[in-house]
């Protein structure tokens, strides 16, 4: 969610191959090695190969099929003709251009965020704004200095088939609901919403039945996502502890805000039970995913950043232990997403942008 909240939160100008060869050439905005199939930096030696999925715009929160045959993913790039987030879909073998755009799945209206395909196959699920207002919702500025997210109240959960005909509706209530994923099983959803007057995490039925509150201590819970096995639960969260902080922090949700740039990851089963804070990094960690073990923690930090980026991405062990660094870049790369055999990582990266702001999606042949 937010990610472009993110991208520019970052506050600088970011950064395939076209030629057949083997031989590899110096990217001069980026500093990565590339070579024809892959983009890599030299410390990454957790990417066997790495293809660019798209080429221009706004692109993240990517994810896979059940059957790891197709993508879901975000863009506002405007000359696929959106003005804000809307949802696509594309094989994973294809690539994309400014000139050559993917299907969209999304109604075009409102905006959207975490799109997550249902293990049919054959439907997605999605949150959209489109009820409240078919333009797109006025996006925050920074506020005293503070980068801010918005939490759209307008935001509820869909249901679309892959032709964009929305089937169903999930949620219902007033305020945020958003932030959907879907278990590995195929049973239920994790999403966070403000139905009790702050920002927790819920799980329902697949079809939107028997919904169960996971969270409840004060601050932002969100970005959850379930184990391979689906009997936990990675996500971010915000904890403010002095009264000074928690009451910025009601005072910006009241408003329908939110300020993402102190948070730790937290792990719990999926019942909630057995909840502990995973990390104790500082600054942002965010985007956690489930390596396909079961046992690490791929996920976004800027917490050796003294000046708020870059942002790269990191593995840890569910104990805490052996932290990693995975990338090596020197701007954004964040929502990490192993495909359900675990043979390939998702990304979105700011590497390879020739200078512009664009974020654009690429897939990792993955090594351990």
């Amino acid at each position: 969610m937010n990610r472009l909240a993110v991208v520019l939160f970052v506050c600088l100008s970011f950064f395939s191959c076209k030629n057949e060869t083997n031989s590899s050439t110096t990217d001069a905005s980026s500093g990565a090695t590339k070579t024809y199939k892959s983009l890599i930096y030299p410390e990454e030696t957790n990417f066997k190969s790495l293809r660019q999925v798209t080429h221009g715009g706004d692109n993240a929160e990517a994810y896979w099929s059940f059957d790891d045959k197709q993508i879901v993913f975000q863009s506002n790039n405007t000359k696929w003709g959106v003005n804000c987030d809307q949802m696509f879909i594309m094989d994973v073998n294809e690539t994309f251009t400014d000139s050559i755009a993917p299907p969209m799945v999304s109604t075009g209206k409102g905006r959207t965020t975490c799109s997550y395909f249902l293990p049919d196959n054959k439907h997605i699920i999605y949150a959209s704004t489109h009820l409240g207002d078919d333009n797109c919702p006025e996006v925050p500025h920074k506020e005293n200095g503070k980068y801010i997210w918005p939490i759209y109240d307008t935001y509820d959960i869909f249901v679309a088939d892959l032709e964009g005909n929305i089937v169903k509706q999930l949620t219902h209530e007033d305020g945020y609901d958003a932030e959907p994923t879907v278990s590995p099983k195929g049973d239920k959803i994790v999403f966070t919403s403000t139905r009790s007057g702050d920002l927790e995490l819920y799980t329902m039925n697949i079809d939107g039945t028997d919904v169960k509150q996971i969270t409840n201590e004060l601050g932002y819970d969100g970005g959850a996502f379930f184990s391979p096995d689906g009997s936990k639960l990675i996500f971010r969260a915000s904890r403010p502890k002095t009264e000074k902080d928690k009451k910025e922090y009601k005072d910006l949700l009241a408003r329908g805000l939110v300020e993402p740039s102190d948070m730790e990851l937290f792990i719990c089963n999926a019942d909630g039970s057995d909840m502990r804070q995973l990390t104790f990094l500082g600054n942002a960690n965010w985007s956690p995913f489930f390596h396909p073990s079961g046992e690490k923690i791929l996920f976004s930090s800027n917490f050796e950043s003294e000046i708020g980026f870059p942002f790269n991405l990191y593995m840890i062990d569910i104990d805490g232990k052996n932290l990693k660094r995975v990338t090596h870049g020197n701007t954004f790369e964040a929502f990490p997403v192993f495909s359900n055999d675990g043979k390939y990582l998702i990304f979105s990266s700011n590497r390879n942008n020739g200078g512009t702001r664009d974020t654009n999606l690429f897939i990792a042949e993955w090594q351990d």
